[in-house]
């Protein structure tokens, strides 16, 4: 017992400090106003009645005493106090409640109440508690001892700890107890400072108001009731107060007695981590700055369970879903925090396409509609004055992949669209309906939805924040994690260099952005194929860039000619090859990062078929060792021989100067 408590004792804990603490005591107690001392009846008898105790003990109880005798000094409706002492075997048995949400409070309260329980309590949930009628013993009351500290410091007392950390079925933490004049608390009801409601506020916070919102005594309490969850029932959330008043009750339920106090356990300690994590992530933040790319040298993720799953990627597998509460996250949007207006519950698969559908659409800056199956873009299309005709031109570019697939849009859907998206024969036999598994947008009008619920009952409709940028990316492999920057590049972030003679014209180079964001939502090895505004072809997933290419070649078919073309990565090999394939299909410009060691046959390729050909390029930042990075934000080493950079350097004068063309407002200049 007594290393369960070596921290938690004030100055009056020591023996030879107890005359003074008790004058001092009571000075200070008196000071400070009650309204009403009848728990008080509860935990005191006769001193003649009092069994015989040591003169410790005789300390000890001096204090507590004094401290009441000072609190009855300042009303004149208690009795008579001046021969009482505490006896800490007789009493009812305690709940101490201290709350920042005050959710069903009064409903906590009366069950507890008509159950016996003397109900103990601090500062506002006290007071809360008194004006709602019920007794109340002040944690002050137990402890002699007031608030301090500006309310820092209010139940770190031994009066408190002591009584819940005691295990019952030990006689020496009972006899422990009984030295020391202290009772045994039953039930905690506690939750914590609203921290992250402080520092997520609007506006924020600065940095002192966010410490002074760090709770230390309110985890204290429900870590000590949750270690000692055999004794104590500890609870944390308003929505768990009627279970555990059926469960003092003795109310039958499906799970033991002892199997419900662990799970109460359980989610104190897990209510009190994700509160560490939330700031411990901000006390980083406020260090290292809050747009700073610093990972720290360990971290933790708090997350919510938001959904079991029905199954997994595979019906065999076991799945769920949850919601990231980091602070980072906080007004971020994405699929995660979606709205869901319509249809069956969302799969595991459903959540995997539905985001890579939504980060795909919110890249774009004007109105556009983007198809996704199995997580590629299958088809995209914009417009600036018909959404209507975007919606069936992303639908054309692959009508076989958008069957059974993700619509996502990122404007509003209207009556109009809705009644295109659920008319919409498909373009392979213009008579059977399209089929989609969901719409998301970020908005619906009223009409809009209505129509949409009547196209099937299945169909699920998300409204979605949109992303917001500069997030982090975590994945999991074996044993670890990446963390990486989300990938955030935008055309206007990227200096496209021109290596070859054929300069491409001002619309070429809009087809070639436009390629450029839709390949960077396509699963590597990925090629795009895309021209006014709308994605001609994709090739996806494919061991070999050249396999992609022939497979969005194939989609995009006589449209091809004139296109532009983007590549994931780099083109390895060119003749007889991906570069040469596309050049003879007839393309105008062809977008790749660069970085290859055969990079000067892709260019001369271009030249001989009179292609242009686009470098990706990003200024290296802070630690980033190399320029040139690819479309993915990836880096790429050349490993040249010594021979074969004299060989470039020898025949480099042979070829036009690289310009690089930068774009502003839709223009560009060399």
């Amino acid at each position: 017992m007594a290393c369960r408590l070596a921290t938690l004792l004030p100055a009056l804990g020591h023996s030879s400090t107890l005359p003074a603490a008790a004058a001092h005591s009571a000075k200070l107690i008196c000071s400070k106003p009650f309204s009403g001392l009848a728990p008080l009846r509860s935990v005191v008898q006769s001193a003649a009645g009092a069994p015989p105790r040591t003169q410790q003990q005789q300390q000890i109880l001096a204090v507590r005493v004094a401290g009441c005798r000072a609190m009855a000094s300042s009303t004149d409706s208690l009795p008579d106090v001046s021969n009482l002492t505490i006896d800490v075997s007789a009493g009812p048995k305690k709940a101490l409640i201290s709350l920042s949400d005050k959710k069903d409070l009064d409903v906590l309260a009366k069950g507890l109440s008509e159950l016996g329980y003397t109900l103990v309590s601090t500062g506002g949930t006290a007071s809360a508690l008194e004006k709602a009628g019920f007794e109340v013993t002040r944690v002050e009351q137990l402890t002699s001892f007031p608030e301090m500290l500006d309310g820092r410091v209010k139940t770190l007392h031994p009066a408190v700890h002591g009584g819940i950390l005691a295990r019952r079925d030990l006689s020496k933490h009972m006899d422990s107890l009984e030295e020391h004049g202290i009772g045994t608390i039953d039930v905690v009801v506690v939750n914590l400072y609203p921290f992250y409601s402080t520092v997520t506020a609007p506006g924020g916070c600065d940095f002192d108001k966010g410490v002074e919102n760090i709770d230390i005594g309110g985890p204290s309490m429900i870590r000590a009731a949750a270690k000692n969850h055999k004794d104590v029932l500890v609870v944390v959330d308003p929505e768990d107060y009627s279970a555990m008043l059926a469960n003092l009750r003795g109310e039958g339920t499906e799970e033991s007695n002892e199997t419900f106090r662990r799970r109460l356990a359980w989610k104190a300690f897990q209510h009190c981590a994700s509160y560490d994590t939330i700031v411990a992530e901000w006390f980083w933040r406020q260090t290292v700055g809050m747009d700073s790319w610093s990972p720290p040298p360990s971290m933790s993720v708090p997350l919510s369970l938001k959904q079991v799953l029905r199954y997994g990627e595979n019906p065999h597998q076991n799945a769920a879903f949850y919601v990231d509460n980091s602070l980072a996250e906080v007004k971020a949007g994405g699929i995660a925090t979606s709205i869901q207006h319509h249809g069956k519950e969302m799969s595991y698969n459903n959540y995997l396409d539905a985001d890579a559908a939504w980060n795909c659409v919110c890249e774009f800056t004007i109105p556009t509609c983007v198809v996704v199956k199995h997580t590629n873009p299958c088809g995209v299309a914009s417009s600036e004055s018909d959404l209507l005709e975007a919606y069936r031109l992303a639908v054309r570019a692959d009508p076989v992949s958008a069957f059974g697939g993700i619509v996502a849009f990122n404007v509003e859907v209207d009556e109009a669209l809705a009644r295109e998206i659920r008319e919409f024969r498909s373009p392979t036999d213009g008579q059977t309906r399209m089929f989609y598994e969901i719409v998301v947008a970020p908005k619906f009008t009223p009409e809009g939805l209505e129509v949409l619920k009547g196209k099937s009952k299945t169909l699920r409709i998300l409204e979605t924040e949109p992303s917001k940028r500069g997030r982090r990316s975590l994945r999991q492999v074996a044993g670890g994690w990446l963390l990486q920057e989300a990938d955030d590049l935008t055309p206007d972030d990227i200096d496209f260099e021109v290596v070859t003679n054929k300069v491409p014209t001002l619309e070429q180079v809009e087809d070639a952005k436009f390629a450029w964001l839709c390949v960077k939502h396509v699963k590597s090895n990925a090629i795009v194929f895309a021209k006014n505004n709308k994605m001609l072809g994709m090739g996806s997933g494919q061991p070999n860039r050249v396999k992609s290419l022939q497979i969005a070649l194939e989609k995009a078919g006589p449209e091809s000619k004139g296109a532009a073309v983007a590549s994931d990565a780099f083109f390895p090999f060119a003749w007889n090859d991906a570069v040469e394939d596309a050049c003879k299909a007839g393309v105008a410009v062809i977008a790749q990062p660069g970085g290859s060691m055969r990079d000067q046959d892709a260019i001369d390729c271009c030249n001989k078929y009179g292609v242009a050909m686009l470098f990706t390029k990003l200024k290296a930042t802070k630690d980033k060792a190399l320029e040139v990075i690819g479309s993915r934000t990836r880096d790429y080493t050349r490993h040249v021989s010594e021979d074969q950079e004299a060989k470039d350097e020898d025949t480099s004068t042979e070829h036009a100067q690289p310009i690089v063309l930068k774009f502003c407002a839709g223009l560009y200049y060399e």
